[in-house]
């Protein structure tokens, strides 16, 4: 290789070349050399070389005039001043004739190896500290899409050395510490993928918002990937698991979530690009099907495992061969720097009125002051340090403003937006996609930003009041009894997966359907019984459905297997639906098929409906949903578990319908408990131990039925007491005679997180798992361990 070589093939460059090329263009060549025989397929292309961008610089004195610059910047000048003028004397200096030949040479091989004229280009920067693990310098340099023509290369080359110095790079090496005359800058042009005609996106080898390392999370949109990076769109976004995605045998998409993609980025007349509208159909339409999703995986795993940390990567899709591409990888730079031992939590400590808007929560914080307004970036004396910054969206250029904002919210965008990842690197909690922040919240308001309360953000009037505190999880205490998660929301599972519990001990199947699935299951079985607004309703809202219960098992499965997923490979205690008859009424769909009764609460619910003739159908769309979890999905971490389950009889006919819907008792290792909250599963604990393999003590119903007070009722209020002797009583009989023929007892409730007395008593008793609220779990496990260190006092 010549010294006075400046423009190299990928196919020549490895990750040891990030000094030479960058690391963006280190890691094509990389994956081209070493990735192929894994399948994964990067379009060709070449880059030039950081000596050529320092041979610039080098000449007229123009690295003098940048040092001058800068020096003026560190005296006080403004930045968009000194950054202009950097670019100017940039662009004003001629690339070295040299390089323009080499440029246009290898253009001209890579058309010829192509067996096309003037191919089209994606022209990137690549900076020589880029992509880096201890820091990412990603989107703070140009890209030019759809270049086609060698003047039209050397020209967005050119516009690719100025921008090393636009305001947002200049910004971000100075909080960084980098030298800015010491990073360098590579080119590299990439063979463009023909996104514009089919659909593009990211992936991240683990949840970019927990940083739960189980899974690979791909976001897609149509058009160019622009928009997904940039919060244009609210993209797709479906989750893989991983372990199931090395066994080909199981289908590892856990869940899908189909966004609004209301515009799209298309290619333009001369090498330009714009932004449209996004055809009515598409909006509602799967940008990639699970088969492409497992490819796409299967490729981010193989890179992750190849560089030995977690990825963050771009794909495209090429809507002329239908061929898939991954077009860019990186270290991923936030989640993967955290402490993984400390737990920070915020928490409002009052409750708010309601909020003012809502969206997509990002991060775990809470941020407080006034409205700040913005529809572009403005000088940085312009914004107030601790301002909340609203606007449409962002991009690298608002990083200035945004590193002094004290939360940011945003109309447009998803998880993977721009806003999303940079407020998630600085700590910012965000509210991205909210569809009118921008006009909604009134300039110079009080606010409070909450991203602590699952995964809806939302915006408060005024200066709510809230806590923080800091755990460390390696100092919590070794327990004999488990200490379990009680979990509702499938979207914010992930987020306690740092927590050490041993399991979670109640996921609750009514939470997904109430708002996940969101329709009454026999709604979708018998339309016919409903009136014309619902149908419609019901129609709107399983479009793209021929089967509409499939519509609900989907729902299910993909909440379930989140949950599930999180915990992995722990059990996961899944109770079937355990609705009362007037909330089932208040589903969509619901008040055909649900009878008025006087006390719901021991009324028509759990086991009794899933044998009869009014809910049977229904109960089996659940049952699908859990198969299609343990034995599609591979999630066989999954416990089913049956409540208010009045009568042996009663257990037999629900475990004989399950079976005639593939879910047998003992088969593929099916495990089925019960809930312990009627007297009769205390009294008859034996005879029900040998049809369940065991028991969860629901508390509130337990001291309902004992105590014969309505757990509703205001009224009684003070008579109920879950640390009534009566049903301590219960608690002590049931323990030993289900431990007695193996069966193990668990308790889900809030009395041990609100009493560590109770706690204590029930330790005492023999439980083998407590299972309590996530925010309660460090100070549950520590009042475990300290009444199991009383019993041997």
């Amino acid at each position: 290789m010549t010294s006075n070589r400046r423009v190299i093939p990928f196919t020549e460059i490895g990750r040891h070349d990030v000094g030479r090329v960058g690391g963006k263009n280190a890691s094509l060549g990389e994956m081209i050399t070493n990735l192929g025989s894994a399948g994964v397929r990067v379009p060709p292309g070449f880059a030039t070389t950081a000596d050529a961008y320092r041979e610039l610089l080098d000449g007229h004195g123009l690295r003098a005039k940048i040092a001058d610059q800068i020096d003026r910047l560190h005296e006080g000048a403004a930045l968009d001043d000194v950054g202009a003028a950097i670019r100017s004397m940039i662009l004003a200096e001629p690339l070295p004739g040299d390089l323009r030949t080499q440029i246009v040479t290898a253009y001209g091989q890579l058309a010829e190896g192509l067996g096309r004229t003037d191919p089209e280009v994606a022209v990137r920067s690549s900076a020589t500290a880029e992509d880096l693990p201890e820091a990412s310098f990603a989107g703070q340099q140009e890209t030019y899409l759809n270049v086609r023509g060698a003047g039209g290369l050397l020209e967005a080359v050119h516009r690719c050395f100025a921008s090393l110095f636009t305001d947002r790079a200049i910004d971000y090496r100075e909080r960084m510490g980098f030298d800015h005359l010491v990073v360098a800058l590579s080119v590299g042009a990439q063979v463009m993928v023909r996104s514009d005609v089919a659909g593009a996106g990211v992936m991240f080898t683990l949840d970019p918002e927990s940083g739960f390392p189980q899974v690979i999370v791909v976001s897609a949109t149509w058009g160019l990937g622009e928009t997904v990076v940039s919060g244009q769109v609210d993209p797709d976004e479906y989750t893989v698991f991983k372990p199931s995605l090395k066994d080909t045998g199981l289908d590892p998409v856990i869940d899908v979530r189909i966004g609004a993609k209301q515009i799209k980025a298309v290619y333009a007349d001369r090498g330009l690009t714009r932004t449209v509208d996004t055809a009515d159909e598409e909006c509602t339409q799967r940008v990639l099907v699970d088969a492409e999703v497992r490819v796409l995986a299967n490729w981010a795993l193989a890179v992750e495992e190849h560089y030995g940390c977690p990825m963050d990567l771009e794909w495209a899709k090429d809507g002329l061969t239908g061929e898939l591409w991954i077009v860019q990888a990186r270290p991923e730079t936030v989640q993967s720097r955290r402490v993984a031992s400390t737990l920070r939590r915020c928490r409002l400590t009052t409750t708010p009125d309601g909020s003012l808007v809502e969206g997509i929560a990002v991060g775990e914080a809470i941020g407080r002051g006034p409205v700040v307004v913005l529809d572009s970036p403005v000088r940085l004396d312009r914004f107030p340090a601790g301002g909340v910054l609203v606007t449409g969206i962002t991009d690298p250029d608002w990083e200035p403003i945004m590193k002094r904002a004290s939360a940011i919210v945003t109309d447009h965008g998803g998880r993977t937006s721009h806003a999303a990842i940079v407020s998630r690197e600085l700590g910012v909690p965000a509210v991205v996609g909210t569809g009118r922040a921008t006009a909604l919240l009134e300039q110079g308001r009080q606010v409070t930003v909450s991203c602590a309360e699952g995964s809806r953000g939302r915006v408060y009037a005024g200066l709510v009041p809230y806590e923080e505190t800091e755990t460390d999880l390696a100092e919590l205490p070794d327990t004999r009894t488990h200490v379990m998660l009680n979990l509702a929301d499938p979207s914010a599972a992930f987020r306690w997966w740092r927590l050490p519990a041993e399991g979670v001990g109640l996921a609750r199947l009514e939470f997904i359907v109430a708002h996940q699935v969101k329709v009454h299951p026999m709604a979708l079985i018998h339309p016919e019984r409903l009136d014309a607004q619902d149908r419609c309703a019901i129609e709107r809202l399983t479009e793209g459905y021929i089967d509409r219960g499939q519509y609900f098992v989907d729902r299910l499965a993909y909440g379930v297997a989140r949950i599930a997923a999180s915990r992995w490979p722990a059990p996961v205690v899944v109770r079937t639906s355990d609705f009362k008859t007037n909330e089932y009424a208040r589903l969509l769909g619901g008040p055909p098929f649900e009878p008025v009764e006087a006390n719901p609460m021991i009324g028509w619910r759990g086991a009794s409906r899933y044998y009869s003739d009014g809910y049977r159908e229904g109960f089996a769309l659940e049952c699908r949903a859990l198969r299609r979890v343990r034995e599609e999905m591979g999630l066989s971490n999954v416990i089913v578990m049956i409540p208010f389950c009045r009568t042996l009889e009663e257990a037999d006919r629900v475990l004989e319908t399950m079976a005639a819907e593939g879910l047998r008792r003992g088969e593929n290792g099916l495990k089925v408990y019960v809930m312990a909250e009627i007297p009769a599963n205390v009294i008859l604990a034996q005879d029900f131990a040998e049809r369940f393999d065991g028991f969860s003590i629901g508390s509130n119903d337990l001291t309902q039925l004992t105590l014969g007070v309505d757990r509703d009722s205001e009224a009684l209020a003070h008579v109920f007491d879950e640390n009534n002797a009566a049903v301590r009583r219960s608690i002590e009989v049931l323990v030993p005679r289900a431990r007695s023929v193996g069966r193990p007892v668990g308790l889900c409730g809030q009395r041990p997180s609100d009493d560590p007395a109770f706690t204590e008593f029930l330790v005492k008793a023999g439980v083998n798992s407590i299972s309590v609220a996530p925010d309660s779990f460090a100070a549950v496990k520590q009042h475990v361990a300290a009444a199991e260190a009383n019993l041997h006092t």
